[in-house]
C-alpha cells in the first residue's frame, strides 16, 4: 500500500506553524485510472499541482511540511469522513447531504473540475471505506498531532493549509476595472484564525506585488472549520494561489515563473514564522 502521506520535518522544529498540502497528491493507482472514464491529464484537474513543491521551504525555516500522496480525485482530505455521495457510493443512504456532496465533491468525489464524471458507474461502500481507513484517517491523525504538538510546545498552533485555484474560477469575483484575485486567503471570515496572522500573511503577498483576496471566492473548507479555534490556540487558514502564476494548466506541468513563485511562498513563509511563537534553533556540535 503506498504511503497515506509524506511527512518533511526540520532537523529541529523551532516553529508554531505546520504547512499542509492536501490536495497536491500524485500517485494515481493503474487499477483507478483503468475504472475512469477520464484520461490520464483531464483526471489531474481538480490536483492542487506541485503544490507541496512550491511550499518545499518549510522544514528549512523550522516548520514540518505534510503533503498528502494521493491525489483528490482519488480522497479527498478537505472532506468530512462521512461526506458520502450517494451518486458515487452504493448503499449510501440521503440522510446527510451537503452542497459539496450535492455537487460530487465529497470525500470520495464523483467529478473533477467543470463537473467532469470520474467512474463509469459506482464503488461499492467498502471500497470507499477502504479508502477513508487508509488514507483519511492516518493523514488526519498526523495532521491532529503535529497542531496538538505545537500547541503544547509554543502555546499556540498555525496551519498554513496550502492550496491552489483554476484561474477560471476567479472569473466570478474579477470586477470589471479591478485586478483579479492572485491569492486568496480563508479564515471562514475569521472564524478559524487570529487577524493578526491572516494580516501577516497578506502583507507578505501584498509585497510580493501579488493581488490579494480575503475569503472570495474561497473562505475555507472542511480542514479550517476542523482545525482552527483561535479562542484555543489553534489557527487554520487555507490559501489558494491561481494556478496560472506558477504551471500550464492545460499540460499540468510548471511554467518558467514556477521558480520566482516558489521564492515568494518561501518569503511568505518565513515571514509568518517569523512573526509567530517559535525559538532559537540550538547551535550545531
Amino acid at each position: 500500500m503506498h504511503a497515506a502521506f509524506r511527512l518533511d520535518l526540520p532537523r529541529e522544529t523551532t516553529s508554531c506553524v505546520t504547512v499542509a498540502s492536501p490536495h497536491s497528491g500524485r500517485h494515481y493507482p493503474p487499477a483507478f485510472l483503468r475504472a475512469s472514464i477520464l484520461d490520464e491529464r483531464t483526471i489531474r484537474s481538480s490536483e492542487d499541482a506541485y503544490i507541496d513543491r512550491l511550499a518545499a521551504a518549510a522544514p528549512a525555516l523550522g516548520a514540518p511540511l505534510l503533503a498528502a500522496e494521493w491525489p483528490r480525485a482519488y480522497l479527498d482530505l478537505n472532506r468530512a469522513a462521512d461526506e458520502l455521495d450517494p451518486g458515487v457510493i452504493e448503499g449510501v443512504g440521503r440522510t446527510v447531504q451537503t452542497p459539496r456532496i450535492n455537487s460530487g465533491l465529497g470525500v470520495i468525489p464523483r467529478v473533477v473540475a467543470n463537473g467532469r464524471a470520474i467512474y463509469r458507474g459506482k464503488l461499492t461502500r467498502a471500497e470507499a471505506e477502504a479508502r477513508i481507513a487508509q488514507i483519511w484517517q492516518p493523514y488526519h491523525a498526523e495532521l491532529e498531532g503535529l497542531l496538538h504538538n505545537a500547541r503544547e510546545e509554543f502555546g499556540q498552533a498555525v496551519l498554513i493549509d496550502m492550496h491552489s485555484m483554476p484561474h477560471e474560477a476567479l472569473d466570478s469575483v474579477a470586477r470589471p476595472g479591478t485586478p483579479r484575485p492572485e491569492v486568496v486567503l480563508g479564515d471562514r471570515f475569521g472564524a478559524s484564525a487570529g487577524t493578526e496572522i491572516v494580516d501577516v500573511l497578506e502583507q507578505g503577498f501584498l509585497e510580493a506585488g501579488l493581488v490579494v483576496s480575503r475569503n472570495a471566492p474561497f473562505a475555507g473548507a472542511y480542514i479550517t472549520q476542523r482545525y482552527g479555534r483561535p479562542t484555543k490556540g489553534y489557527h487554520a487558514i487555507q490559501v489558494e494561489i491561481d494556478r496560472a502564476l506558477y504551471m500550464n494548466e492545460r499540460m499540468v506541468r510548471p511554467n518558467a515563473n514556477f521558480e520566482a513563485v516558489k521564492a515568494i511562498v518561501a518569503q511568505v513563509l518565513a515571514r509568518v514564522i517569523g512573526a509567530l511563537p517559535g525559538r532559537v534553533p540550538l547551535a550545531a556540535e
